[in-house]
């Protein structure tokens, strides 16, 4: 079974969806772009999302076994300024990003021009160009792919959070009892794993689309190669902009350097931004400076960069041998 399988969309389940006429889903370019590595963006066009929740759905469905299954009772933390984060007994909760529900819609309502809108706005990771969580992480465990996709090795994540600190958005979420730092210092770690959308990465590495992408019952979502996406994403922006300036109906486009989610609103961005209740797992739409263009995070990354290297080619050897070492004790127990 490959992993694309052991979630609830299937390359089969795909391949009908493309007959039933999901095609339009996937801009010209797109399998042959992320078979080959090429940068990929995604375009939400918020005039058409209904609120369903049916991409939250398929997100579940489709990276539940990635989810994290906590021992406990959790190790009692040094210093014990190092709080436990436990979402595992709210697993259902769809409301805001946890490590169980990657994907969450705001809803905002706002007025513009004399008529009222109600604005539904999915929100995951924006996948940026040029992530801090990537560039930042002091033991290398999140990494940008080439095909635009920012994904947490949680394989060999300690759960420190600094992706969390130093994401504009505070995307990532922590889930305590988790992970490699059990096995090594599980009173000094950083207490768990960080999770975030992973953009259904073994579906995309496999020239498919994210599940929330195909699942979708309006075609709110489109998947391209980025040049395409931006021009698809300003032709849009220009139906609902008429004479006004249609970068004000984009977002992601710039945000953190660029990000490969794109939003195109029928109305400005600057209106949503005030109405959405931004806060604990609910990302704001503010404008966002390129963090990374900033002296501070240069340095950071200067000096983490061949730390972070060094650092997780050793986590990720320390975590084969255990598992090594876990997988020998089963057979001799059978």
């Amino acid at each position: 079974m490959t992993d694309g399988e052991k979630g609830g969309v299937s390359r089969r389940g795909f391949l009908k969806r493309v007959a039933a006429g999901g095609a339009a889903m996937l801009l010209p370019g797109t399998v042959s772009a992320s078979r080959q590595g090429d940068e990929l963006a995604s375009l939400h066009d918020l005039s058409k999302c209904i609120g369903c929740g049916e991409c939250v759905s398929a997100c579940t469905e489709q990276n539940g076994y990635k989810y994290p299954e906590p021992q406990k009772p959790f190790p009692k933390m040094y210093p014990s300024r190092v709080k436990v984060a436990d979402w595992s007994d709210r697993r259902d909760v769809e409301e805001r990003l946890t490590p169980y529900n990657w994907l969450t819609i705001q809803t905002v309502e706002v007025d513009w021009q004399g008529q009222s809108y109600e604005i539904n706005i999915p929100r995951r990771c924006m996948h940026c160009q040029n992530p801090p969580c990537a560039n930042l992480c002091p033991w290398g465990a999140c990494a940008r792919e080439n095909n635009g996709v920012v994904r947490i090795n949680t394989d060999i994540c300690l759960g420190g959070s600094k992706c969390k600190s130093v994401c504009p958005w505070d995307i990532p979420q922590r889930q305590t009892g988790v992970g490699l730092y059990l096995k090594l210092m599980p009173g000094y770690a950083g207490n768990g794993v960080m999770y975030k959308c992973d953009r259904c990465f073994e579906l995309v590495s496999d020239g498919d689309v994210p599940a929330c992408v195909s699942e979708c019952p309006e075609e709110v979502q489109f998947i391209g190669p980025r040049h395409d996406i931006l021009a698809r994403a300003h032709g849009l922006a220009k139906t609902f902009a008429g004479d006004l300036d249609e970068n004000e109906f984009i977002y992601g486009e710039y945000e953190n350097g660029g990000t490969n989610t794109i939003y195109v609103s029928p109305v400005p961005i600057p209106l949503l931004a005030k109405a959405l209740e931004a806060g604990p797992g609910n990302p704001h739409m503010d404008p966002v400076k390129d963090m990374m263009a900033q002296d501070e995070f240069l340095g950071m990354a200067a000096l983490a960069a061949p730390v972070a290297g060094v650092a997780a080619g050793l986590l990720t050897a320390g975590a084969k041998f255990i598992k090594s070492g876990q997988q020998d004790k089963e057979e001799t127990h059978e």
